[in-house]
């Protein structure tokens, strides 16, 4: 039996050798990258799921989902992360290195095995090897989709289990047997555990079969098509419960919470595209997935799926009865309908999708499979052995091209654009399209800093963060994320990265700065440039304007002058030049007639030699005037002065003061609980026409805030705090404090005209 077996294996070699020898090549490119990217935004939570649902299977019980990061996430499938930590648990791994590249090496292979299925699915439907194997090499190299391979276990995996899913879903149609509609069922299943939008395959199926019911001539084939959906049905629905264990318990009683969990899941992206920044809770515009795909998949790719879709609806169009019964035929509107029915889904159901198209990933293999059905088209109808290879041509192209952008970005590849934008100049991409939106460049900086040190301790501030999760146990114990001077990341400073200044470092792609960590001596030398202008104000800190940046200087500062939180508060000449997106996102307080750039000192400034330097970029727009400062004692106590002898609003905790713009708080001698509280300011307006389009149905403006934010302690112990007020009529306005156990106290006031 054994040698029989071995000789089957090995036939299977000998006819699918190109396959094995892809594998191995991408073995080993993944060998040899492993450890050229960094760690995922979401790793962290992702593996946090993964650990509560093994808990939970172990007896913890409910207790095992007090640590998720957020209250939705139990009901988020751990059918990829779970064997992940069970591996991870099963190898006895604890550094968090070891665990992360672990994970890293585990969602590689299982991309890899995404394209095996691709190999076969095409196989199964073309009947050649070649075309199988152009399909597999298109899938592994998509520039962007590649480099998520390894650290993003979310859209990635997801993508391969559609891969599977639409190989279960041919095969099952292709057979018509009960067996493999309950393994497509079970594969539909595991999807939907994965990412809830996988029912998009399911309903797909459920059409078919309805059709297929329909259309059946008999009784008994009638019975037939119905015991295979019933089958697949039943397979998928149990195959999501028995892999979602928070179910177990009271499927029917959590079933609404699941709901919920899901829709819950609508934060408001806040990203640039086509130049303006996108900020709301009503969903992408309808253009957002089109140009995402368009402008980040290799043109080649693009154009043969365009092809494909024209041949499956042309021989639609010629011949529509095939749609109800031909296989192919079917499969093929079945992919073209896909990413059109999923970006109209996205848009009619406001699903904020960010990120690019990273969350829709899976869109690509109904488009690469379009791309076969395009060049296997074009080979078969074309005339002549010049066109017929310029169809060939076409897919080598994509491949090459996939090749040698991967080859040219590398470690950067999602960040990868191709010819349909302008990727000659920084205005032409960065600042039209988001770029590196996981800071996935710091780790390659960071690299490139131990490398120039590489023995001395290293003081690195305002990293990305778990970026030191993935360092070595000897790099990360010689690294103080703190402390006097040191390399900085300058996330709002990559526009000023200076190219050639001793100790910087910067990843620039289509010459866009993505990153930029900088030397004290950087700081250095924007003291010096400072100190050679006149200061805008003299406080605390003296204010400079050096170009498009205000930098702050103070001499000999204290850890109190680092700790303070400065305000920066810019006004347009015009109003119409803030930034649409302004009006709408109210942490930047554009309903105020200005954009607000607050910011802390450990995180945009420097300690070098005893004194302080801080800076923050300015607006490109014509500026009016600037309102700067520091949130200090010396601040709160001048705010205090300059209402003293007025009468106040309204006297509660604190006594409420009204200048015409701003609410003043003052409270002499508050204690801790005064100043850690957190204040709600509720702004109604006369006409709620006039509040931002997401607090339309909330009826008021939410401007809550802090001590820290926008206030500070005097040196006698009192509090101050001010809070601007918009621009609009306000009718009334509801302020006070809270804690986590609920409101301290609350008054309502109506400021006068």
């Amino acid at each position: 039996m054994i040698p029989a077996a071995s000789a089957s294996v090995a036939r299977r070699l000998r006819r699918h050798w190109a396959l094995a020898a892809v594998c191995a090549a991408f073995l080993l490119a993944g060998a040899l990258a492993l450890d050229d990217y960094g760690i995922g935004n979401d790793e962290r939570a992702q593996r946090a799921i993964g650990i509560a649902a093994l808990d939970y299977l172990a007896g913890d019980g409910e207790r095992a989902f007090d640590h998720l990061p957020g209250p939705q996430d139990e009901y988020y499938g751990a059918v990829f992360e779970a064997p992940l930590v069970l591996i991870e648990r099963i190898l006895g791994l604890e550094d968090s290195r070891d665990v992360l590249l672990t994970r890293h090496i585990l969602t590689y292979l299982f991309f890899l095995a995404g394209g095996v299925f691709c190999y076969l699915l095409v196989l199964r439907m073309f009947g050649s090897r070649l075309l199988a194997l152009v399909a597999m090499l298109l899938f592994l190299l998509h520039p962007r989709i590649y480099v998520h391979s390894f650290f993003n276990s979310k859209d990635v995996p997801f993508l391969v289990a559609f891969m599977v899913a639409l190989y279960l879903l041919h095969r099952a149609f292709r057979r018509e047997t009960l067996g493999a509609f309950i393994l497509c069922g079970a594969g539909v299943g595991l999807l939907v555990n994965l990412r809830v939008m996988g029912v998009l395959l399911f309903a797909a199926v459920l059409a078919l079969r309805a059709l297929d019911l329909l259309l059946a001539s008999s009784r008994e084939e009638r019975k037939r098509v119905l015991r295979m959906g019933v089958g697949f049905a039943l397979a998928a629905v149990l195959t999501y419960y028995a892999s979602l264990p928070i179910l177990w318990t009271d499927p029917l009683g959590r079933f609404p919470d699941l709901l919920n969990a899901l829709n819950s899941h609508s934060y408001a992206p806040f990203e640039l595209f086509r130049g303006e920044w996108l900020w709301s809770r009503n969903g992408p515009p309808l253009a957002y997935v089109p140009v995402w795909v368009g402008i980040t998949t290799p043109p080649a790719t693009l154009v043969l799926a365009a092809a494909g879709a024209v041949m499956l609806a042309w021989r639609g169009a010629r011949r529509p009865r095939d749609l109800l019964r031909d296989g192919p035929a079917r499969f093929g509107l079945l992919l073209v309908v896909l990413p059109v029915a999923t970006t109209l889904a996205v848009v009619a159901l406001e699903n904020n999708v960010s990120n690019a198209w990273r969350q829709l990933y899976f869109l690509y293999a109904p488009l690469l499979l379009l791309a076969v059905f395009g060049l296997h088209g074009l080979t078969r109808a074309l005339d002549g052995r010049w066109m017929r290879a310029g169809a060939g041509a076409m897919a080598g192209a994509a491949i090459a091209v996939a090749v040698v952008s991967l080859a040219r970005l590398h470690p950067h590849e999602d960040n990868y654009f191709n010819l349909l934008v302008d990727r000659t100049t920084p205005e032409g991409l960065s600042s039209r399209y988001e770029m590196d939106y996981w800071y996935q460049s710091y780790w390659s900086l960071v690299g490139d800093v131990l490398d120039a040190h590489p023995s001395a301790p290293l003081r690195l501030r305002g990293l990305p963060r778990g970026v030191e999760d993935m360092l070595p146990v000897d790099d990360r114990e010689r690294i103080v994320f703190a402390g006097d001077g040191g390399f900085y990341r300058a996330p709002r400073l990559s526009r000023a990265c200076p190219r050639d200044a001793p100790g910087t470092y910067a990843v620039r792609v289509y010459g866009a700065t993505l990153a930029c960590i900088v030397a004290p001596a950087y700081f250095e030398a924007l003291r010096g440039q400072a100190l050679a202008t006149e200061p805008l104000s003299r406080s605390r800190f003296d204010a400079h304007r050096v170009g498009e940046m205000m930098v702050y200087v103070r001499d000999d500062c204290s850890p109190d002058d680092m700790a303070s939180r400065f305000f920066l508060r810019v006004y347009p000449d015009d109003p119409g030049d803030l930034p649409d997106h302004l009006r709408e996102f109210p942490d930047h307080r554009a309903a105020y007639g200005f954009e607000k750039r607050d910011f802390d000192f450990g995180r945009y400034g420097a300690r070098v030699d005893g004194n302080c330097v801080a800076v923050a970029l300015l607006p490109a727009w014509p500026i009016a005037r600037i309102e700067t400062g520091q949130y200090t004692a010396d601040w709160a106590d001048a705010a205090r002065r300059a209402v003293a002898g007025t009468e106040p609003l309204a006297r509660a905790r604190f006594d409420l003061y009204y200048d015409g713009r701003a609410l003043t708080y003052v409270r002499d001698g508050c204690s801790a609980d005064d100043a850690g509280a957190g204040f709600f300011l509720h702004a109604f307006p006369e006409d709620e026409g006039d509040l931002p389009a997401h607090r339309h149905e909330h009826g008021f403006d939410n401007l809550d805030f802090s001590l820290r934010q926008q206030g500070a302690r005097t040196e006698d112990g009192s509090c101050v705090a001010v809070a601007p007020l918009p621009g609009y009529a306000i009718a009334r306005v509801e302020t006070g404090q809270f804690t986590a156990d609920g409101r301290l106290w609350g008054t309502e006031i109506a400021p006068p005209e």
